[in-house]
């Protein structure tokens, strides 16, 4: 896995990111827009990717990225490096992790187990653009995953 380093140092004060919550995504889109800092059709994530759990809430935090492939066996298969990686972002975090596989969703880094330790780690949740399971586990424990679909495998990953 790819880690990639997304920690600022100008971090909003924690109620700000609690205000975020009371607002619906489309209202936060049209004021992002009117900042005039990127392009209007972009900066936001395709209809292909979904909330899994609404009942859930808003997913409001700061991300810690990463990249994954499931298919073929890795050459290492250490997570450690990504534990750090989300350990070094401040707290509420978010894990959003880029399916490199072609198409993506061959396996799932996100299931019970991940999400347990995910959210021992600080995380409310995830958003990957690959497949996520044990949806009815995750659920229980309030974890919230943004998925393109649910998956039944790991695979590699």
């Amino acid at each position: 896995m790819k880690r990639e380093a997304s920690a600022t140092d100008a971090r909003p004060d924690p109620s700000l990111l609690e205000a975020l919550r009371r607002f619906d995504s489309p209202t936060l889109s049209n004021a992002i827009e009117t900042f005039a800092i990127r392009p209007r059709d972009e900066g936001y994530m395709s209809m292909d990717i979904r909330c899994f759990f609404p009942e859930l809430g808003p997913l409001v935090g700061y991300a810690a990225t990463a990249t994954i492939r499931a298919r073929g066996e890795p050459a290492h298969g250490d997570q450690t490096a990504l534990y750090q990686h989300v350990r070094e972002i401040p707290e509420p975090r978010v894990v959003v992790v880029q399916d490199l596989d072609e198409p993506p969703g061959c396996g799932s880094l996100w299931g019970e187990v991940n999400a347990t330790i995910f959210g021992a780690l600080g995380c409310a949740g995830c958003v990957t653009d690959g497949c996520v399971r044990d949806l009815k586990e995750a659920r229980a424990m309030g974890f919230q995953f943004f998925a393109r679909g649910p998956g039944v495998s790991h695979a590699y990953v």
